[in-house]
């Protein structure tokens, strides 16, 4: 069966996400370098370029699981699917507690930011479960 045209969408966008965070990881990286050289006490600067180590080996992690995902949406693996679903599933468990988060504080820009991205995520898990997506991906079950 053909790929259906929003696999291929989603695989590209997995791919942009791939980029983005390994510019995040780097520019995270050279930060700590940077603020742990300029810093004025000793103690700091350690912990600023041990967190910029710490978060940008993070975001390559991120980044590395994004192209997987990417790979197998383009060679339609159903591992691939499952992947995505299960991390859009947290996404929207995520965001959801920082919707509460943001009522809480009352930050009406972070609410509709977090409902929009759950919406997303939301969209993102219908299309996947949608029975000729399945079909493509040849999965049986879930």
């Amino acid at each position: 069966m053909e790929r259906p045209a929003g696999v291929t969408i989603l695989a590209v966008l997995a791919f942009v996400a791939t980029g983005m965070l390994v510019l995040a990881a780097l520019g995270v990286l050279l930060g700590g370098a940077i603020v742990g050289n300029m810093a004025a006490r000793p103690g700091f600067g350690m912990m600023a370029g041990i967190a910029g180590a710490v978060f940008g080996v993070v975001f390559l992690g991120i980044a590395a699981l994004y192209a997987v995902i990417g790979v197998g949406f383009l060679k339609l693996q159903n591992w691939a699917r499952i992947l995505a679903i299960v991390l859009c599933c947290l996404g929207v468990l995520f965001n959801a507690l920082g919707i509460l988060t943001a009522l809480f504080h009352f930050h009406v820009f972070l609410l509709f930011w977090r409902a929009i991205i759950v919406g997303i995520n939301l969209w993102i898990v219908l299309y996947l479960l949608k029975p000729h997506v399945k079909l493509a991906f040849g999965a049986t079950g879930f």
